[in-house]
């Protein structure tokens, strides 16, 4: 009777390894945790997410998690994936290294009574492609208000200018 392969990992020079997370044409791995991995581009979990649509990642220690939000539309939910690592530090590092990357203008914009807009410009890491436009409403405000719509329209035009989009 021929042992059965084990389909989580596989042995390689009698080491367990997990198996390859396959990644896009021209993509290679720069880090990885157990079946959730990054390359320059995306993050892998194992769905191709590229990093502008990664609107935040948590990490919690004591539970061994962490949390993918995906950037959404205004009163909609985001996606949000949760995943078990057991050790995460160089995936963590890349995570925040081209999260941050991708964000091409972050601007906190004052409306009124102490609520505030983010105006976020995001792009992919590699400055291929367009600028995605993100406006972010503090808790009270209500996008569909006149006065704020006025502030927001003109924040990102003035955003715009300023990064000749």
């Amino acid at each position: 009777m021929s042992p059965v392969p084990d389909p989580i990992r596989r042995l390689v020079g009698g080491v367990r390894r997990p198996p390859p997370i396959e990644v896009a044409p021209g993509e290679r791995l720069l880090a990885r945790a157990g079946a959730v991995g990054g390359t320059r581009d995306a993050l892998y979990l194992p769905q191709r997410l590229v990093w502008e649509q990664v609107a935040s990642a948590d990490w919690d220690q004591d539970e061994r998690t962490l949390t993918v939000a995906e950037v959404g539309s205004f009163g909609q939910v985001r996606p949000v994936h949760v995943v078990h690592l057991d050790e995460a530090d160089r995936l963590l590092q890349l995570i925040r290294e081209r999260v941050t990357a991708s964000i091409a203008l972050q601007r906190h914009v004052p409306v009124r009574d102490r609520r505030s807009v983010r105006v976020i410009a995001r792009q992919a890491p590699s400055r291929r492609g367009d600028l995605s436009w993100f406006v972010e409403y503090d808790d009270g405000l209500d996008p569909g208000d006149p006065a704020v719509e006025e502030v927001v329209q003109a924040a990102l035009e003035a955003a715009r200018a300023d990064l000749g989009a």
